[in-house]
């Protein structure tokens, strides 16, 4: 055999085994390489919307807190308010409660000491009567007399 008939034929099967591969092997091939490549082309898309969706949820976080704590201070500030309405409120029942109080105090005090003038203007003129007797040496009649006793109660 002549090595130029050999290298020949080597070649010749060397073209019908790339004919062969590049026909019904490389299209399967390049379509499952090409397929992967899309796949991981949208997953890095998709990663990337993800972090973008992290970034948008990271800030809507903030924002709903800065908005809580923003209510949380304005609920407490109005709790307050309220509490000291109420103290206020407390603080000014107690007062009208603490003037009553005083005047009907003053009222029973003032009742009170008509009431015991009234008790010693009758002793008095209870003593001035007796009096009177024992200067006259005789009985006055408290019934006719009352106009009498009546001024001189009034004089007391």
């Amino acid at each position: 055999m002549d090595p130029n008939i050999s290298l020949f034929g080597q070649m010749i099967t060397f073209l019908i085994f790339v004919f062969v591969v590049m026909k019904f092997v490389w299209p399967p091939l390049m379509e499952a390489v090409e397929e992967r490549r899309k796949k991981i082309a949208d997953g890095l898309a998709a990663a990337e919307r993800g972090q973008q969706d992290l970034a948008k949820a990271e800030s809507r976080v903030e924002e709903l807190i800065t908005d809580a704590r923003g209510q949380a201070a304005e609920i407490l500030d109005q709790a307050r308010a309220r509490a000291n309405e109420i103290i206020a409120e407390g603080k000014a029942e107690g007062q009208r409660e603490r003037d009553r109080q005083l005047l009907a105090a003053r009222a029973e005090i003032e009742q009170e000491t008509n009431s015991a003038r009234e008790e010693l203007r009758n002793q008095v003129s209870a003593v001035a009567l007796a009096g009177a007797e024992k200067i006259l040496k005789r009985e006055i009649d408290a019934t006719s007399h009352e106009a009498l006793l009546a001024d001189m109660a009034q004089q007391i």
